[in-house]
């Protein structure tokens, strides 16, 4: 990969992916390492003396597993490197609140940040060296051939932790009408770092959005999924009477994805390939113009 890459790495979750990173041919774009302590304080009065000294120049700075204002070194970290892009996936409600990601993205005029939540929910932003990034490390995407079982699962993008690698060996062999529904499992075999506390800003937990991920992709490239949430066109209201309350709790919305989509007419749809089978919307509707079916052909 053609970029430098400097990393500000704290805890298990940080180890992991910069282990993943290097693991997969990446090691020489590594520019810079700084491990940032975990028993930090959640506030600091002057994150400067934590800024590390004879930074490299770099053009993508990775954040990964920092919590509360020593997120505050990025803006001078990227002013020190000269990066002007930053990518700070979020794996736990606590990391960074809301009010905090604001005063950062104030701070940082000159170059662009995204906050995946989790890490791979990435996607391309438009940004030259994120989607240089993004197109090795994010949102999974495979490619299988199959018969009535597996035969092979290539790994097109893949989770930064390295688990779309993991579960892409396990899927081999496995019956396709079980695949969706093994990927999951084996996705939480390897395990998952994320949080398991529901993300208020989102509805669910970040381990489940993470869970939903993987068992996209599968999806996709099969061509159906096992389970779906699915409209009944006949009693939605279009959102009269309800203000599309569906795609305002989809969590998977909230982070980006399409997976309620409000049509022309008002109407919405759901996509069977993303949708994660939360059971939210299908609680909220207050029609009940939503159920969950099985064996859901994806168009």
């Amino acid at each position: 990969m053609d970029m430098r890459i400097f990393i500000l790495s704290s805890g298990n979750y940080g180890t992991r992916i910069v282990n993943n990173i290097a693991k997969m041919n990446f090691a020489s774009s590594i520019v810079g390492i700084n491990e940032i302590p975990e028993d930090l304080p959640e506030f600091i009065d002057d994150v400067e003396e934590f800024v590390p000294e004879n930074l490299p120049e770099a053009d993508l700075i990775l954040s990964l597993g920092l919590y509360g204002d020593i997120n505050m070194i990025l803006p001078f970290v990227a002013s020190e490197t000269g990066a002007k892009s930053i990518i700070v996936p979020i794996h736990d409600p606590k990391q960074i609140p809301a009010g905090l990601q604001r005063e950062i993205e104030n701070e940082i005029k000159d170059a662009k940040i995204v906050f995946p939540k989790p890490f791979c929910s990435l996607k391309p932003v438009g940004d030259e060296y994120i989607d240089k990034f993004a197109s090795v490390f994010g949102k999974p995407l495979l490619e299988i051939k199959a018969d009535e079982l597996i035969k092979s699962v290539e790994v097109k993008r893949g989770a930064p932790c390295g688990s779309t690698w993991f579960v892409a060996e396990k899927l081999i062999n496995i019956p396709v009408n079980e695949a969706e529904f093994e990927s999951g499992k084996f996705y939480h075999n390897y395990p998952c770092l994320a949080s398991m506390a529901t993300d208020p800003q989102v509805g669910d937990t970040i381990l489940h959005l993470a869970g939903y991920k993987i068992k996209e992709a599968v999806k996709k490239e099969l061509g159906f999924a096992a389970k779906s949430a699915v409209v009944d066109e006949s009693i939605c209201e279009g959102g009269d009477n309800c203000d599309h309350i569906c795609f305002n709790v989809c969590p998977n919305v909230k982070i980006g994805d399409k997976t309620i989509v409000i049509k022309e007419n008002g109407k919405v749809k759901v996509d069977a390939a993303s949708c994660g089978c939360c059971d939210i919307c299908v609680l909220k509707c207050p029609f009940g113009a939503i159920e969950i079916e099985e064996n859901v052909k994806l168009k």
